[in-house]
């Protein structure tokens, strides 16, 4: 199949985007490029897993296409997403001699993605951008939206821009070069779009999940589709985070403390959001939110997703602090987004550290 089998539409007036998902979809690909663009050069931000696997699919694509395409790969893995392999892809860019016309093409995983998408965001004051997920998680959430962005020591994504895309192109079969840990660690993101937003597709998880975790499954590629639908949904009501936007952050206030307390190296994204969720959740209980088994049943599906439910050992007093760089906080005070029942949530804020503390120890202890 080289056409789209779903379109997802973001709707943002002047700069709304079709989400293309399929199967294949490398020479539909170099056609919405060739329509949309028309451009002379193109750059390809990949790393250094994903460049050898799928830059042979876009060659033979964009072969006898009337662009110069240039390929660009900075080191695999959340340690590398910063400003040092933003400079470095900055000169590579600027030596073949890329313009303001030249798109950006992001493929890969959430790490490439977002690197490629800040380079596109700052580089001449901004570059057509395109994003071609090859990682479940990147499929579901960061692909699409127009976050972009890379790491600090001091936290996660603290150095970004609100830069989206023109054109997402999600072709299905590079999930089937994916590790099965890397398909789990999407799965959380699925799982998040259940409690946040849509307890239908919370049940139908529930009912299918080790189905899911093929990337055979004959539903995989609807469940995608329903979390593109959401996200677009929430980015097109508030693109700049100013309010709705946050509930797409369940489990990451957290979650992003405990990738950033072990350096980006320990933890998958998908992983620590787990227990970002599983806390947050914990924290909402604590508060008098009455959530029924919501929290077992949370913890039952990421489980079974073979996703950790369980914190390891950590410091909480260096978790509590770099929760404080989550740019939720308001004036030193931590906020959270919490869940309210099966399919909403709220931000709150005011979270004290022993509120903390006591979510993560309920979470260690069952």
């Amino acid at each position: 199949m080289s056409h789209p089998a779903r379109v997802v539409q973001v709707e943002l007036g002047e700069r709304s985007y079709p989400i293309l998902i399929g199967s294949s979809l490398w020479s539909a690909l170099a056609e919405e490029i060739a329509s949309r663009f028309a451009p002379t050069r193109l750059a390809v931000i990949s790393d250094s897993t994903v460049g050898p696997l799928y830059e042979p699919q876009l060659e033979a694509a964009f072969e006898d296409r009337p662009w110069k395409t240039s390929h660009h790969r900075m080191p695999a893995g959340e340690s590398h997403k910063n400003l040092a392999s933003v400079e470095a892809l900055y000169h590579e860019i600027l030596d073949v001699g890329c313009d303001r016309k030249t798109p950006i093409l992001a493929l890969g995983g959430g790490v490439p993605g977002d690197t490629a998408g800040f380079v596109a965001a700052t580089l001449l004051r901004g570059l057509p951008f395109i994003q071609t997920p090859t990682t479940l998680l990147a499929m579901v959430d960061s692909s699409v939206g127009g976050k972009t962005g890379v790491d600090m020591p001091q936290g996660k994504n603290l150095i970004g821009a609100f830069h989206q895309p023109s054109l997402v192109v999600i072709s299905l079969d590079t999930l089937k070069t994916l590790p099965q840990r890397e398909i789990s660690a999407g799965m959380a993101e699925v799982i998040k779009y259940g409690v946040i937003w849509d307890k239908e597709l919370f049940g139908a998880l529930e009912v299918g999940m080790e189905g899911l975790l093929s990337v055979d499954s004959e539903a995989l590629p609807e469940v995608i589709a329903r979390c593109c639908e959401i996200k677009a949904e929430v980015v097109s009501k508030d693109e700049r985070e100013s309010g709705l936007r946050e509930i797409l952050n369940f489990g990451h206030t957290v979650g992003h403390a405990i990738e950033a307390a072990t350096e980006y190296g320990e933890w998958l994204h998908g992983e620590a959001i787990s227990i970002g969720m599983l806390v947050e959740t914990a924290i909402a209980e604590t508060r008098g939110t009455q959530l029924g088994d919501l929290r077992g049943r949370l913890r039952g599906l990421l489980s079974r997703a073979a996703l950790p439910t369980t914190p390891h050992k950590c410091d909480l007093d260096r978790i509590w602090r770099l929760m404080h760089a989550d740019k939720k906080a308001r004036e030193g005070r931590i906020r959270m987004v919490l869940p309210t029942r099966l399919g909403r949530v709220e931000t709150v804020g005011g979270i004290t550290q022993a509120e903390f503390e006591m979510g993560w120890k309920i979470c260690e202890g069952v």
